[in-house]
């Protein structure tokens, strides 16, 4: 009888650790009116307040490079380099410093939100035929809100 009882919470827990797999602490930002997200695993830290000097004949969403504390960052314009109009600095815009495969990167986006779980099991393919450049799908919040997952990987790889 004691073997009846254990069985199935073997089971969930098996079925809790399997959910828990899928969800990532993710940062959520916006850019260019997107609001996106990024798991943190590839987050390094969020900065300001930098002067980003232009590189000469790199490609218009490479906004320069800065020095951050004796390593010299590219960083690059993710509006630009989806296609949009190349961003507008105010005083929310930030730089988000990726790490993506051993490669960083600086990032420039509109604001960043929040750190939250999203459970990825539940993003979606993009419903349209033309997607955004580096999107790889989206997920819905429980508060009714999309959000949009950035594809990381991608940035490195064109």
């Amino acid at each position: 009888m004691s073997d009846e009882i254990k069985a199935p919470e073997i089971s969930q827990s098996a079925e809790k650790s399997e959910k828990t797999q899928n969800i990532k602490r993710c940062l959520t930002f916006e850019s260019a009116d997107l609001p996106l997200f990024i798991s943190t695993e590839y987050v390094v830290e969020i900065i300001n307040g930098h002067t980003i000097t232009p590189l000469p004949l790199a490609p218009s969403y490479i906004l320069g490079i800065i020095n951050l504390r004796g390593q010299i960052l590219t960083v690059m314009d993710l509006q630009a380099y989806m296609g949009k109009e190349p961003v507008v600095f105010t005083p929310q815009t930030c730089i988000i410093v990726l790490d993506i495969e051993g490669i960083q990167l600086g990032v420039v986006v509109d604001s960043v939100r929040q750190v939250t779980d999203i459970d990825l099991s539940y993003t979606k393919p993009i419903p349209v035929k033309r997607q955004q450049r580096l999107l790889n799908g989206m997920v819905t919040l429980e508060d009714g809100s999309v959000l949009m997952a950035l594809d990381c990987p991608a940035l490195i790889r064109e």
